[in-house]
């Protein structure tokens, strides 16, 4: 990524002439993305560089997304960042998802005697991340997601930057959004391949057992249908088999390049 750098305090003023606003550094990140998981790895190292020059320490930053009928998406400006939010996935509580499920941000002065969530906070107090900040984003119905602060030090977090961060997170969701969307069309249009995909292979398993039984095509699917039945295999996967039997090659649509 191409070193930005941001000022929180620069949320409350409009930039000089020269100087390129939050948004459109955040705008920039989700055009340089590839996918949803690359621009969050992306906005977590961008929003913990954001973060470390306000409170003048180097904070870490997780970013948690969960998505309907897709399990949640943890991402890091480091590899200790992402750790920290996926073992608060596995104790399925904490102050992220606190976050989003109230969606308020959740402040944690000092991880080391919090008696809320004690059993992570006693984790992650002894990996050295003594205060905690979780900023949940407002993204489409059926997304939530929020941005997770982690400091070496107890008390970093004071009023004046916790209305900062919420300012800037309200910057970063409109980014946020924008790149679930993309991804989810990518998503859609994915699936919709793979779709087309697995009904062109089994309509050719289906052709092959017609010749094969001089019978119909109604008939020849039930054929299918019962051999994946009988093997406890997919529909598909029975049919892709037979066609490379006859075929000596592995079926491709014409859609395919």
């Amino acid at each position: 990524m191409d070193e930005m750098n941001v000022d929180l305090a620069r949320l409350e003023s409009d930039p000089a002439p020269d100087e390129v606003s939050v948004p459109e550094q955040l705008q920039d990140l989700v055009i340089d993305s590839e996918d949803v998981g690359g621009f969050l790895n992306e906005l977590a190292a961008f929003s913990a560089s954001a973060v470390s020059q306000a409170v003048g320490v180097d904070v870490l930053c997780g970013i948690t997304l969960s998505r309907r009928r897709r399990t949640a998406t943890v991402a890091g400006s480091t590899h200790e960042a992402r750790l920290i939010d996926e073992v608060q996935q596995a104790y399925g509580d904490g102050p992220c998802l606190e976050a989003m499920r109230s969606h308020k941000t959740v402040h944690v002065p000092d991880t080391s005697t919090e008696e809320r969530w004690s059993e992570y906070c006693t984790v992650i107090a002894e990996r050295g991340h003594l205060s905690a900040l979780c900023v949940p984003l407002e993204l489409d119905e059926g997304a939530t997601a929020a941005l997770n602060f982690f400091a070496p030090q107890a008390h970093v977090y004071d009023d004046a930057t916790i209305r900062s961060c919420e300012l800037y997170a309200s910057q970063a969701e409109r980014s946020l959004r924008l790149a679930v969307r993309i991804g989810a069309k990518q998503q859609h249009a994915e699936d919709l391949q793979e779709a087309m995909h697995s009904r062109t292979v089994i309509d050719l398993a289906c052709g092959v057992i017609m010749g094969q039984n001089r019978c119909s095509q109604d008939e020849a699917f039930q054929i299918l249908k019962k051999a994946s039945s009988t093997r406890n295999q997919k529909l598909r996967d029975v049919a892709e088999s037979l066609v490379t039997s006859v075929a000596n090659h592995a079926p491709v649509a014409h859609f395919e390049p």
